[in-house]
């Protein structure tokens, strides 16, 4: 059976609740043929007396439904069950290391100004740390840019330059004084519009919510701003986090603006390969860092489930969104994700564990493995994926053929779809999912209303095979430390995203059309600093991160 029937049959028994969740009144009550009708959606079959016993419990159900449904919940609430993607086994590090990072002592502000748009965090750093420029200065030079880029790209919805400014002079008031706050003192960056910012809209992108006011900061913001960071801007997302079209339009690809720049972190990772922001801060849970970061050929790093506060980030899917950062090169998401990871107090998925990076490793002392399978298909990026692998060998990786875990993940996605459908089902039952830009059958509204019929039962169980993934994962991840992957091929993206594991993605060539292409390396738990450090050496030892889209328009 394929997984389409399987889809179409874990629908929510009775379906024809459905009938009843806008318009069911006291004097209304289901009856033995709505049951039957509702048997063959689920691959059920029951007897007439079966049907008659349940007529009582699925009423009673039914009117409890309708009670919770006068209750509001704030996107902000979570679910009492919450995810834990902790293998069995599995060995929590204790030991936090001195964070180490390249020397960029020798770094001169360009004569050039307009070079400075393609500078990576590091280099800047070192130019606010010696005085050669102000945060203001280079403030205003990124708010400029994104002034002057934004019409063609659509990647801006709020600027906020107000809150720049001030952060900015602050900024340069205290290195003046002799305070130095890290790599991020002075940088701008600019977030995905789900992370909510005090005094200014956090829209999620969407129509439903684009005058919406969520008056303080995410978490994530505030760790940043603490670290230095001076907030430039509220960057487009894919409404409610689904692709790149958004309630002003669709964020184009800088290296060709006739294309999207792919979703849902479709701003941050426009703007960051436009050298409109240095670095920017954008969600995935299920391809949406790596899907842009592949099509605007920047780097991107979705981090381990549970390693950065989502606190003040819309939520979509409890067990599988992550937020994490979108940069120039491999070593700037060190940087920022130094600045971001760790408990807040508040978000209790979070967990507590170390941070360790250094900027040089020997490939040979680390088990590198990759998936033997997908690398042998026949698919778009499978000649530039097949020079990565020579030149990690070439590097002095010996790298291991290995396969993922035996299980229809295809099966699981579901679980993404009840989770969303809970998060966003007043705007479903209120009918206002009609505001949302896309109303085809793939897109959310269809999607929201669909998952009214995924059962408790099968949305359960699949979670349960999750746990089993979750240990085979773990079993592999003893064997090796990291492995490579093709980052759209195959089933390792949905996996990885329901097994929580940190990947990193960059850029490792060019498409026939011109357009970037991309590499995955996945990690284990907790342990970014591994991959990292894996995919710097790789970097450093090609130049694709360099390259950057002509913007003639």
């Amino acid at each position: 059976m394929n997984v389409l029937i399987i889809k179409r049959l874990i629908i929510l028994f009775p379906v024809v609740l459905f009938a009843y969740f806008l318009t069911f009144s006291e004097d209304e009550s289901i009856t033995k043929t709505e049951i039957a009708n509702a048997e063959k959606l689920i691959g059920l079959d029951f007897t007439e007396s079966e049907r008659d016993s349940m007529l009582d419990d699925l009423n009673d159900n039914l009117q409890d439904y309708l009670k919770i449904r006068n209750v509001y919940l704030d996107n902000s609430v979570m679910p009492s069950l919450l995810f834990n993607p902790i293998p069995k086994n599995f060995n929590f590090s204790d030991s936090q290391k001195q964070l180490e990072f390249s020397d960029y002592s020798n770094m001169e502000l360009p004569s050039n100004k307009d070079e400075l748009a393609f500078y990576s965090v590091g280099e800047l750093a070192e130019l606010i740390k010696t005085k050669q420029i102000s945060s203001v200065d280079l403030t205003m030079f990124f708010i400029e840019r994104l002034k002057k880029y934004d019409p063609a790209l659509h990647c801006v919805i709020t600027l906020t330059e107000k809150r720049a400014i001030k952060q900015a002079k602050l900024m340069d008031e205290e290195i003046a004084a002799g305070k130095y706050r890290g790599l991020l003192h002075g940088i701008p960056f600019g977030v995905k519009d789900l992370l909510a910012t005090k005094d200014y809209k956090t829209t999620w992108g969407a129509e439903p919510y684009k005058e919406q006011m969520i008056n303080k900061d995410a978490a994530v913001i505030k760790k940043i701003e603490s670290a230095g960071g001076v907030l430039v801007a509220k960057l487009t997302m894919g409404a409610l986090a689904w692709g790149d079209v958004w309630f002003g339009g669709k964020t184009r690809n800088p290296w060709n603006t006739e294309k999207g720049s792919s979703g849902s972190s479709a701003g941050p990772a426009s703007a960051v390969s436009a050298g409109l922001v240095p670095f920017a801060i954008g969600t995935e849970t299920w391809g949406s860092i790596v899907s842009p970061s592949t099509v605007c050929g920047v780097t991107g790093l979705r981090p381990t489930y549970g390693r950065v506060s989502r606190t003040g980030a819309m939520a979509l899917s409890w067990s599988m969104d992550k937020i994490g950062p979108i940069c120039r090169n491999t070593e700037d998401l060190a940087i920022v994700f130094a600045a971001i990871y760790g408990k807040d107090g508040i978000d209790p998925t979070l967990y507590d564990a170390p941070f360790n990076y250094l900027p040089v490793v020997d490939l040979s002392k680390i088990k590198i493995a990759y998936l033997k399978n997908d690398f042998d298909k026949d698919y778009a990026f499978h000649k530039n994926d097949s020079l990565t692998l020579a030149k990690l060998r070439d590097l002095g990786a010996e790298l291991i053929p290995i396969e993922l875990p035996d299980v229809d993940v295809n099966a699981l996605s579901f679980i993404l779809s009840a989770e969303a459908g809970a998060v966003f089902d007043e705007l479903t039952r209120s009918n206002r999912d009609d505001l949302l830009v896309r109303q085809i059958k793939n897109a959310w509204p269809n999607r929201f209303r669909s998952a009214r019929f995924i059962p408790a039962i099968e949305y359960i169980n699949a979670n349960r095979i999750r746990t089993i993934l979750i240990n085979e994962m773990g079993e592999l991840f003893e064997e090796v430390d990291l492995y490579i992957a093709p980052s759209w091929e195959g089933d390792n993206l949905l996996l990885t995203n329901l097994t929580g594991h940190p990947c990193v993605v960059l850029p490792n060539g060019f498409s026939e059309e011109g357009t970037p292409t991309s590499i995955s390396f996945i990690g284990n738990l907790f342990d970014e600093g591994t991959i990292i450090a894996v995919a710097k050496k790789y970097q450093d030892a090609t130049d694709f991160h360099l390259k950057h889209p002509e913007l003639n328009y």
